[in-house]
């Protein structure tokens, strides 16, 4: 998924879409446009798909609300932020949600880096920098934090807009933002259900999406970051929490968690890891990603087959959303 500089289509992004055929794109910065003024850019998005074989694009943006909200601008509404709409009886949150939802589809957006269903336990918002701080938790407990997000997720679908469960398997027990630091550490998170109580919720309730963390669980994984961790994807997301929808990674173009690791390097781990789908900030990350995978597609059958299951998996998704030339 490639990052748009400045939230426009620039010629970079055109040519490396037409070289690289990658299918999905996402508004990076905050913008002013409005609905209109993202339509017209979403739309000459989707004009490229001749270069895709007719595989229309997700176009995504962070539209979770408060501070997190990337798309404002006549035609979208203000949302509150998660900590407030965690206030909100989830009947109408679904309702509201359906809205903002439309609005975006009404741009041309059709995926949402949202919502968090990260659990923050109270007392601790101030010091937990990549969710409490940001008043992006829904609640302190994961009950309500399961209600209100996938109230969040079932209403945006009905607007016909994707979402993602994220950040797998939490990032609320954390001090540090992995956007802009390394050695993010979870030593408390474990594979017991009450800790991934809310994402459990979130795959019973159909999220086709399920975000991974940049952060390291010592007691789940202490060798590895979840975004590069087999015990973390396939393990325990796959095997013991039973998720069959897309994996997608937190932005490994930019964030300052992995930047002391090569972007190549990047995409094969996650990747091997289990992962389906990569967000890439930068053109230069997601081209550097794209030709470490195709060189090893070459030389690893392995490696090869782990690609083109990623690839249905995304596909299959496309197919739901209405974005194959067949569906």
């Amino acid at each position: 998924m490639l990052g748009l500089a400045n939230d426009r289509l620039g010629p970079n992004e055109v040519a490396a879409i037409r070289q690289d055929l990658f299918g999905s794109v996402w508004f990076t910065e905050k913008s002013r446009l409005g609905t209109a003024g993202i339509r017209t850019i979403s739309r000459s998005i989707q004009t490229l798909a001749a270069s895709t074989g007719r595989v229309r694009f997700f176009v995504a943006a962070n539209q979770e609300g408060g501070e997190i909200q990337s798309l404002t601008g006549p035609g979208f509404s203000p949302i509150p932020a998660a900590d407030l709409q965690g206030k909100i009886d989830p009947a109408a949150l679904q309702a509201d949600a359906q809205r903002w939802g439309s609005e975006l589809a009404s741009a041309g957006v059709n995926f949402d880096f949202a919502p968090v269903f990260d659990v923050v336990p109270i007392g601790t918002e101030a010091e937990n920098q990549p969710i409490g701080a940001l008043h992006r938790e829904f609640g302190s407990d994961g009950q309500t934090v399961a209600d209100h997000a996938l109230a969040f997720v079932h209403g945006m679908a009905r607007a016909g807009i994707i979402t993602s469960a994220k950040h797998f398997p939490g990032l609320g027990r954390v001090q540090g933002n992995t956007d802009d630091v390394s050695g993010v550490v979870d030593s408390e998170t474990t594979v017991a259900t009450s800790d991934l109580f809310p994402f459990m919720q979130a795959i019973d309730g159909g999220v086709p999406f399920v975000m991974v963390a940049l952060a390291k669980y010592t007691r789940i994984d202490p060798n590895d970051l979840a975004v590069f961790s087999p015990i973390v994807i396939q393990q325990v997301l796959r095997n013991q929490l039973h998720f069959r929808g897309v994996v997608i990674s937190d932005d490994l173009g930019a964030t300052v968690a992995v930047k002391d690791i090569p972007a190549g390097e990047r995409a094969l781990r996650f990747l091997t890891a289990g992962g389906d789908m990569i967000i890439a900030k930068t053109t230069a990350s997601a081209v550097a990603m794209s030709d470490a995978i195709v060189t090893r597609e070459k030389r690893d059958a392995a490696f090869a087959r782990r690609v083109t299951d990623a690839v249905h998996h995304v596909l299959s998704s496309k197919e739901v959303a209405g974005l194959l030339p067949c569906a």
